[in-house]
């Protein structure tokens, strides 16, 4: 399956020269449902996870503000909403699922993280792979409250060198409950496609980003439709700020080495949506599901992970955008 960007509206470079030059080429991953195996790059699928290797887990502790959910519910869920038709059975269920578990019952930790992606090299040539490496592995905890700053735990990179793994983990364990099934991906397999960027209006000039905002040309937008690509991304530039007033180095600086972070992953809620429908694909169909990985991050944002350009090994930082 190809999956095709639309070529941009216009050259926004001819009406700003000030912006030849600063491209970036970031990998649109474009998502989808289905059933990815350990050797494909995957959002939300099984990773290759060497057997004698223990799980990622997190040992923070955690609030549980909401009803707990079991992984088996969330993927009931899904199931059943993805039904056209719905038994009284079916209503029963979800009543039940919606109800959820006493917040009292969450265990103790450490928590085994759960899969939000796996990016295999040849797919994401974008990306600061360490030497030696050819896989990394993106995984968090289902309790984490994206709208804080998570901890180290919360949030892990796993880079490998796949031929390494020799036995695969058979069975990847499951955290008892989740905070939420928002943040627990659908099993996606990907469609990567290169794109290019030009920088949102934070990372321009002052006066340019202010140029750029007084031009208009009819429903083109350059935040939306002329920028940064919707939808979840590798590498690329830094997604704009929709609640943000600015995002200075300090909260993207490495926590182990205080090097100013670089845009590495995105994670969107939508492929594209009213304001970025210039970004949907050719190949998709009107009326095709824009949010393929039912996935949420805090109340419909974009999050992005920043690599450390010293060592891409340290933990990442994320921000809320």
């Amino acid at each position: 399956m190809t999956l095709t960007t639309p070529p941009r509206p216009l050259d926004v470079a001819a009406l700003f020269p000030e912006l030849v030059g600063m491209t970036r080429t970031a990998t649109r991953l474009h998502p989808r449902p289905g059933s990815p195996t350990v050797h494909e790059s995957s959002v939300g699928g099984p990773l290759l996870w060497p057997a004698g290797e223990p799980w990622a887990s997190c040992s923070q502790e955690h609030d549980a503000p909401f009803e707990l959910n079991t992984p088996e519910e969330v993927r009931t869920l899904r199931r059943i909403r993805a039904l056209d038709v719905w038994t009284d059975e079916d209503h029963a269920e979800v009543s039940r699922i919606h109800a959820g578990h006493d917040p009292a019952l969450l265990p103790k930790g450490p928590h085994p993280l759960i899969p939000v992606a796996q990016l295999y090299a040849r797919d994401v040539p974008d990306l600061p792979f360490p030497e030696g490496t050819d896989l990394l592995q993106v995984l968090w905890c289902p309790f984490i409250d994206i709208e804080d700053q998570p901890g180290t735990e919360s949030v892990q990179l796993r880079w490998r060198r796949a031929c390494d793994v020799a036995e695969v983990l058979a069975a990847a364990p499951e955290p008892a409950y989740v905070g939420t099934y928002e943040l627990v991906p659908v099993p996606c397999v990907l469609h990567p496609e290169r794109v290019r960027e030009y920088p949102a209006a934070h990372d321009l000039d002052r006066e340019l980003a202010e140029r750029i905002g007084r031009w208009t040309d009819g429903s083109l937008d350059y935040r939306d439709d002329l920028s940064v690509a919707a939808g979840w991304k590798a590498g690329g530039w830094a997604a704009p700020f929709t609640f943000r007033d600015s995002g200075g180095p300090e909260e993207l600086r490495c926590r182990e080495c205080s090097a100013v972070g670089e845009p590495l992953l995105t994670l969107d809620h939508t492929e594209w949506q009213g304001e970025t429908s210039s970004w949907r694909p050719v190949e998709e169909p009107q009326g095709a599901s824009a949010a393929p990985t039912d996935l949420t991050v805090g109340r419909g944002y974009t999050l992005q992970f920043y690599g450390c350009p010293t060592d891409p090994r340290h933990p990442p930082v994320t921000v809320m955008q």
